[in-house]
């Protein structure tokens, strides 16, 4: 989800100080243990929603374990995942990390376990797709902090003035509309597909599922040259590409922020998008409608789930304290607070149950309706990151002129189990 939220002040998170938060009020004891947490920052506007979040969790905390004192660094998106790294190859591990991504240091027995860190109730709490996507080998190590899922988008406006009556529900009344859309608007993007490097994973995936693929088959290897991704691909780029309903940038080209920000400036018809870009094409004054991702026959079966993680790390041997940490970080009124004030969804059972009966929360009931059956990318796997590398780079192709989608998902699928293969 590459996100948002400041730390403990502007100045110090842009010099990735570490920094106590007893200044905030939040660490005041001499306790017998302090852990040192690294977190990323969801604020892309610069504000102190982060630095708020975690100074008050920890105040809470500490004032119910006298024992414990907890040290929080905060990073940008851009910085977390490397300063995390360095530090763990410096010998100097964080006690926990809220990061991108869990499974080198899973492979390489840096973590704790899930069942090693918490409480019976909290492990079985977690969503059953998120516990799926944090196990390394079959065993949990990441644990999902927030997470997120995906819808078709669709500007309402466009669609009246198209004559469209209602949003699509498969992959030919989807192409329909492009066309309507295309015809009677004029509209620059009838439907926008960010295959550009900036988040092609994400875009191919979201594609796979609703043609009865997917990154891997039933049995977790890499399949992403399957017959169903290949026919995927070729009816991508025979019904939508050649029919010149993407735009004029070529989808290998149009990266991710710039169709969601076309989208806010009403020049996208239909696209794929995540929760946060709800709030911002409102904002924009754009009328938007959202539906689950349209299928070839119909309602895709699965969608695509995305989530942030939280791990805990061995080398200080603070095991016992960094499960309570986490049992209360788990908490419903915790995942609440930090899901709701980010427009992203809660990881739990119960605080899911929560915040779709929240009429507060009303704008996110479709995305939690597809959460509990959403796919979310092999990240626990180690040759992910370089398998996500390659499709960024070369998905583009699959469509692009003279391109081929068995040629494209072939080489990549090709890479991917090699890799796979050395894990």
């Amino acid at each position: 989800m590459q996100r948002r939220f400041l730390g403990v002040i502007a100045a110090v998170a842009a010099l990735g100080t570490t920094v106590s938060l007893a200044g905030c009020g939040t660490s005041g004891g001499s306790g017998d243990v302090t852990l040192k947490l690294v977190a990323a920052d969801y604020d892309v506007a610069g504000g102190e929603s982060s630095k708020t979040y975690w100074a008050d969790l920890t105040a809470a905390f500490e004032a119910q374990n006298p024992g414990i004192d907890v040290e929080v660094q905060i990073e940008s998106w851009n910085d977390v995942d490397r300063k995390v790294a360095e530090m763990v190859k410096a010998g100097e591990a964080p006690d926990i990390a809220q990061i991108g991504a869990y499974a080198d240091y899973a492979a390489a027995d840096k973590l704790y376990s899930a069942d090693q860190m918490l409480s019976i109730p909290v492990q079985s709490n977690f969503l059953p797709p998120l516990v799926d996507a944090g196990e390394t080998k079959r065993v949990q190590y990441g644990l999902p902090f927030v997470a997120s899922t995906r819808l078709l988008f669709y500007n309402k406006t466009l669609f009246k003035e198209a004559g469209i009556t209602t949003p699509p529900g498969t992959w030919a009344e989807l192409q329909a509309d492009a066309e309507k859309l295309k015809l009677n608007t004029d509209v620059t993007y009838p439907f926008a597909l960010p295959l550009g490097p900036e988040e092609a994973q994400a875009e191919t995936q979201m594609w796979l599922l609703s043609g009865g693929g997917g990154y891997t088959d039933e049995l977790g290897r890499y399949a992403i040259d399957s017959e169903q991704n290949i026919d995927t691909f070729e009816w991508l780029k025979e019904n939508l590409v050649d029919e010149k309903l993407t735009g004029p940038v070529a989808p290998g080209k149009l990266n991710r922020k710039d169709a969601f920000a076309a989208f806010t400036r009403g020049e996208v018809g239909m696209l794929n998008g995540h929760p946060s870009l709800l709030r911002a094409a409102e904002k924009a004054g754009i009328d938007v409608g959202t539906v689950a991702l349209p299928g070839r026959e119909g309602k895709a079966e699965a969608s695509m789930g995305v989530a942030d993680w939280i791990m805990g790390f061995k080398q200080n041997g603070h095991r016992e304290e960094i499960g309570t940490f986490l049992d209360f970080l788990f908490t419903d009124e915790n995942v609440l607070e930090f899901a709701g004030q980010n427009d992203l969804l809660p990881v739990t059972v119960s605080a899911r149950d929560t915040m779709e009966d929240d009429p507060e929360q009303a704008h996110l009931k479709k995305f939690l309706e597809v959460l509990p059956g959403s796919v979310l990318p092999p990240v626990g796997k180690t040759s992910w990151a370089s398998a996500s590398g390659n499709i960024k780079k070369n998905i583009g192709d699959a469509v692009g002129p003279g391109g081929s989608p068995a040629r494209t998902l072939e080489r990549i699928s090709r890479d991917a189990k090699t890799a796979e293969s050395a894990e």
